[in-house]
């Protein structure tokens, strides 16, 4: 439960520094710190994601103790991927192509890539051996660091290469911080084995290859924007998807990070058949909560704009973001709900399909739809690519014969999900800001909750009663 919460809490903390950056860069230079962050995000996916997957998935206290190896083969292998960053940087300095945008921006994010790459390996070592307090201590201390380095940075300087920095500097901070932490006594760099990166690379190489596909997509809309109108637009198009991107990953992620890890528990511990029934499970709560979240966002937007959107950026966020959010959501039931079928057989190549169906029709969209006065075009193509992921994952995923979520559960999210969407229509008219926004909060999740609470929706009475029974009979 405190990874839970601690992973919820570092979501939103990014949320509000994204908003600071925001706020104090503008839409132009912003614009340009969201391109070089999309180059990072997917440099950062295409060399250390692997690691990342790879730990959560095979190293845990059983393994850390018996297979030594594993450990050491993950930190010989972000060793190396560290080099050949710097070879790569060096190599780009000589003889890289000239962007329409500063170099030191393009350097930055592949430093980016590699203290971020770095921090989340530390954060899966903490989640694969479930110790809350050092997973808790990492973001704790990374969200200070950020909001003091980034937040403070770009508020100083307005720059978007200075809060790239800012975003290095307190990662890497929090990985010195940590270090001791992670630690696993009596393992050298000298029993990483080439088997056991070749097992690991086989089980992650799917799921990276279709992230960098699902991550180029922001990337090529963003160089497309700015491209097409100016950096502004671009920002204005980014600022959108990364607060509903984020907004989704803090209900999937902060779900996933506790239940993918308890499946695979089971499966290490009672069987194949155990695991892919928790999987089940796991789809029926990631379903009952990301779809409410969705249509209560896509609801509350004006009073989100208001309040928290700088004002250089309105009109356009709420704009952009309306389009974006049936593909977000799409994309939160692939990663969080659909994907960890496949991860637990260790059967990954599906993923790689969908990301190539989401890549396809993206490019198609984009030489049908016509170019407007706005990016409006580019939100449609990457809201239909997440869709046609959504699909096609789904297609594989029958084909598996796997365990399904109760398709009870399913129906009864869905049903209270658009009782709460009838019910909050009326606060339409209602003037956005701080009151229309606790009212629609507060009316929309009470009748969502009735719903959870008559229905049992994905047995979430039957756990919320499981709790809070000791208290009661303490009490």
């Amino acid at each position: 439960m405190k990874v839970l919460l601690a992973f919820f809490a570092n979501t939103c903390a990014n949320f509000i520094i994204g908003l600071l950056i925001a706020k104090f860069l503008g839409p132009e230079e912003y614009g340009r710190f969201a391109l070089a962050f999309a180059v990072h995000v997917v440099a950062q996916t295409a060399l250390y994601d692997w690691l990342k997957f790879s730990t959560t998935r095979f190293y845990s206290e059983r393994t850390r103790d018996i297979s030594p190896q594993i450990r050491a083969s993950l930190a010989a292998s972000f060793l190396l991927m560290t080099i050949l960053v710097f070879v790569i940087c060096g190599i780009y300095l000589i003889i890289g192509p000239i962007f329409n945008f500063e170099t030191s921006l393009v350097l930055l994010a592949m430093l980016l890539a590699v203290a971020n790459g770095l921090f989340d390996y530390s954060t899966a070592l903490a989640r694969a051996r479930f110790d809350d307090h050092t997973y808790g201590r990492l973001v704790l201390v990374k969200n200070i660091l950020a909001l003091i380095f980034i937040g403070g940075g770009a508020f100083i300087f307005h720059s978007a290469a200075v809060a790239l920095a800012g975003t290095v500097a307190s990662l890497f901070t929090t990985f010195l911080y940590g270090r001791a932490s992670l630690y696993d006594p009596g393992v050298s760099l000298r029993q990483a084995s080439m088997a056991t990166v070749k097992d690991l690379i086989s089980y992650s190489t799917p799921m990276v290859l279709a992230l960098l596909l699902y991550h180029a997509l922001p990337l090529v809309t963003r160089a497309l924007a700015a491209g097409f109108y100016d950096f502004a637009e671009s920002g204005q198009l980014a600022l959108a998807y990364d607060v509903g991107m984020r907004a989704m990953m803090a209900f999937g992620s902060a779900l996933d990070v506790l239940l993918f890890q308890i499946a695979v528990a089971k499966h290490e511990l009672q069987g194949e058949d155990q695991a892919k029934r928790q999987v089940a499970y796991n789809m029926s709560v990631v379903f009952t909560i990301l779809l409410p979240a969705c249509v209560g966002l896509g609801i509350v937007l004006p009073s989100v704009e208001a309040l928290v959107v700088p004002g250089q950026f309105h009109g356009a966020f709420r704009h952009y973001l309306g389009i974006l959010l049936p593909g977000l959501f799409a994309m939160g039931l692939v990663n969080f709900g659909i994907n960890p079928i496949f991860q637990i057989e260790k059967r990954t190549a599906p993923l790689v399909f969908a990301a190539v169906a989401a890549a396809v029709t993206a490019i198609m969209l984009l030489l049908i739809l016509p170019k407007g006065a706005d990016a409006s075009h580019l939100a449609v193509t990457q809201t239909g690519g997440y869709i046609a992921a959504l699909a096609t994952t789904i297609f594989f995923a029958l084909r598996s014969q796997a365990i399904w979520p109760s398709l009870r559960d399913l129906l009864f999210a869905g049903l209270g999900s658009g009782v709460m969407y009838l019910v909050l229509r009326q606060s339409a008219e209602m003037s956005p800001g701080a009151s229309t926004l606790v009212a629609q909060i507060l009316i929309g999740g009470l009748v969502y909750l009735i719903f959870v609470l008559v229905f049992n929706i994905a047995r979430l009475r039957s756990l919320a009663i499981d709790w809070v029974r000791p208290y009661i009979a303490w009490t």
